[in-house]
């Protein structure tokens, strides 16, 4: 099925070299840190050079990807006689997703003929690129751009992110905890064990001691939850590959297979900061 695009942003944090490999088209999200003019491309700085920078004392705000640059990057596609489906960050945490939808009935008046399809995955960092992997195997083995889109929506409810952070400075500078439990959680090692709602939203779910206790507790989540141990398992992290080996040792000693490891890019990593890791599968329930 060549007639359709996959199209996705870079919050998915699958690296470019993997899109491209899987012949699937995105935009890029944008951030800056405070006191800097320059703007950077989400895949642009190294994950090491920008978690240390962080770990200085820098802070990024990021951007969303605009109208403008989805429809500009749409119409090169649609021009080329190709539809498109769109597989993007949860418009709980951005308002990406909303742009995209934007461009697309915008174009849509230009190019009657072409199709653009857009999916609110309610999902960040490699649950959708867990999503998008899904797609671009669903392509492969032939489906069209509806049957693609029918087969992500059904999974979006059941895609499952859990996640836990190193320092709680970055819960508490985006609003997700307050200062006293920041202080106190550093101060006794407490780690919170989060994960993305129903609706796109991080909830923080309970709280375990020690770095190998909210690491194991992930695991806990994935044997409760796990649908099905022979379907693929994804971890990102933020620039802490060795945790991310032992969760996926813990992963693979519970039966189940992870398949892909990534870093956590900068759009995601400036809300949650060096040290996140962050488990994703398909479960009975998110």
């Amino acid at each position: 099925m060549d007639n359709y695009v996959i199209y996705t942003d870079s919050a998915c944090d699958v690296s470019p070299e993997l899109l491209s490999e899987w012949g699937v088209s995105w935009s890029e999200l944008t951030f800056r840190f405070n006191g800097e003019d320059k703007e950077y491309l989400n895949y642009a700085l190294p994950a090491r050079e920008f978690y240390d920078k962080m770990r200085g004392g820098g802070v990024a705000k990021t951007s969303a990807v605009n109208i403008s640059s989805f429809e500009s990057a749409f119409e090169e596609i649609l021009r080329d006689g190709k539809d498109i489906l769109y597989i993007g960050f949860s418009t709980g945490l951005s308002t990406t997703c909303n742009s995209a939808a934007a461009a697309a009935k915008n174009l849509g008046e230009k190019y009657p003929e072409r199709r653009i399809l857009t999916l609110d995955t309610r999902s960040a960092s490699l649950g959708f690129g867990m999503l998008v992997w899904y797609a671009k195997e669903a392509k492969a083995d032939g489906a069209d751009i509806d049957e693609c889109y029918a087969k992500v929506e059904a999974l979006v409810p059941a895609l499952c992110h859990w996640f836990t952070v190193e320092d709680l400075v970055y819960l508490k500078r985006g609003g997700r905890i307050s200062a006293v439990t920041q202080i106190v959680g550093n101060m006794l090692g407490i780690k919170p064990v989060l994960h993305m709602d129903d609706l796109g939203h991080l909830v923080s779910v309970s709280k375990a001691r020690g770095r190998r206790g909210s690491i194991a507790a992930l695991c806990d989540r994935y044997k409760a939850l796990v649908r099905d141990t022979d379907a693929p398992v994804f971890i990102s992290h933020g620039d802490c590959e060795a945790d991310a080996f032992v969760l996926r040792d813990m992963i693979e000693k519970a039966g189940g297979r992870v398949t892909l490891i990534q870093n956590v890019g900068p759009v995601i990593g400036a809300h949650a900061g060096p040290g996140v890791l962050a488990l994703f599968f398909v479960g009975k329930e998110r």
